[in-house]
């Protein structure tokens, strides 16, 4: 595991222990940016650590949320407190909770922001960033889905009627010509036939 520092290149922090990285007695100058690399060199996303010396702290996701998640933070002290711990949104004052802790529910873009809890006597906690991250659309898929059905129903249309009836036009044309013909050729015949014969009668 690789934390970010001033110096040019990154600490090396923790002991790998397979895919995980196992880091002990915290104290507050290890918090900062952390990050994991492979031996190729590619580097995973970075998270924000941060190790408090004081007595409050302030429990809250590590990674980006997803928009419409649920998120809890819960606000804690080395002792024991009977008093409701206040919590602060980017300087602001949300409002206090008897239980010690609030969710945030159906997270959206307008929840991201440095959050921190508070309490009386005890001091406040570190701030920590929320990152939200908005859910992927799916419209496009929808879009393509229809589209390919469209597709589809265009390809197995039958034909339109005129499209038959010239398929079968030029084979209806060759019935009444060979009809005509059967009808025709006979009374030629017979015809020439009568000529040749008015012809010799006269001859003779």
């Amino acid at each position: 595991m690789a934390r970010g520092s001033t110096q040019a290149s990154p600490d090396v922090w923790g002991e790998p222990d397979g895919l995980t990285c196992k880091m002990t007695y915290m104290e507050t100058r290890d918090t900062g940016v952390y990050w994991c690399e492979s031996r190729e060199g590619a580097a995973s996303s970075s998270i924000q650590l941060t190790v408090s010396g004081g007595s409050v702290i302030l429990q809250s996701p590590v990674l980006p949320v997803m928009e419409g998640d649920d998120v809890t933070l819960s606000c804690q002290t080395k002792t024991p407190s009977n008093l409701s711990p206040a919590f602060i949104k980017d300087g602001s004052l949300i409002r206090t909770e008897p239980a010690g802790h609030m969710t945030l529910h159906h997270v959206t873009s307008s929840d991201e922001g440095l959050y921190k809890c508070f309490i009386s006597g005890d001091g406040e906690s570190p701030s920590s960033w929320i990152s939200v991250s908005e859910k992927p659309s799916i419209s496009s898929s929808t879009g393509t889905t229809s589209s390919t059905t469209t597709s589809s129903n265009t390809t197995i249309t039958p034909p339109p009627p005129f499209q038959s009836l010239s398929c079968v036009f030029p084979s209806l044309v060759c019935v009444i010509v060979v009809v005509l013909l059967v009808i025709l050729v006979p009374l030629v015949r017979r015809h020439v036939q009568r000529k040749s014969e008015c012809g010799t009668n006269l001859l003779t």
